[in-house]
């Protein structure tokens, strides 16, 4: 049973769907809490970061994308969007930005209830790693921090520079969430002709994808800085 001290955050102004949202996630036992407008959310969310957080996309003060890139650029938890906007453009970019899932209403309470039981699973395990942890599983993928070596399923294994080994290391430690290009320089301010984290990204896309020029593990957020596409695992 999800711990009542983590609530479940819904954004949404309807005051109907709104009603049947909290009724449903009431009724299976989650704590939640219901907001009309993106910016009161997000105060709610400084003050007290949920456990997953249900977004409209239709928002009278915002628009949802711009809601969900804020939350995701500050912010590690679930995300699934539930809006009236089915367009295929709008389901990319909403998991594009970090969103774990889309909906679009009208919806059935019980799928409502296993799509959120799914993506709290997918954050049931903490994705930092433990203090004594050093090799992170990821994709196809295993990556040695402390030796820098990374090795592939097919046994095809390869030393990182420094530089890109502690850029992945960045992306390992924050997976599924949009990092700033200042976030993977550690806080450094960039000049607007400052290209360099955007080199070593290049770089480590190299690595790590079959074809760099479509990135499917690490993906480009224009105006936003870079999402890292997987699931890691810490031992």
């Amino acid at each position: 049973m999800p711990a009542r001290a983590e609530p479940i955050y819904v954004v949404e102004d309807d005051a109907e769907v709104a009603r049947l949202i909290l009724t449903t996630l009431r009724k299976y036992d989650f704590d939640a809490e219901c907001f009309s407008a993106g910016q009161a959310a997000l105060d709610r969310i400084r003050q007290r970061p949920p456990r997953l957080c249900v977004l409209d996309l239709g928002l009278p003060d915002m628009d949802g994308f711009e809601l969900l890139q804020q939350i995701r650029t500050r912010h590690r938890f679930g995300l699934l969007i539930l809006t009236g906007r089915g367009d295929t453009f709008d389901r990319v970019t909403g998991l594009e930005l970090g969103a774990d899932d889309y909906m679009v209403k009208p919806f059935e309470p019980r799928e409502l209830i296993a799509r959120v039981r799914s993506i709290l699973r997918r954050y049931g395990a903490e994705t930092m790693p433990p203090q004594a942890a050093r090799i992170a599983e990821f994709a196809s993928w295993r990556f040695d921090t402390a030796t820098h070596e990374l090795a592939a399923l097919d046994g095809k294994r390869e030393t990182l520079s420094l530089a890109e080994a502690t850029l992945l290391k960045r992306f390992l430690e924050r997976p599924n969430q949009i990092l700033s290009r200042e976030q993977l320089l550690d806080g450094r301010s960039l000049d607007a002709l400052d290209r360099s984290i955007d080199l070593r990204v290049s770089r480590l896309r190299k690595h790590l994808e079959e074809n760099p020029q479509q990135a499917r593990l690490i993906r480009t957020v224009y105006g936003a800085g870079y999402l890292f596409c997987a699931d890691v695992h810490w031992t």
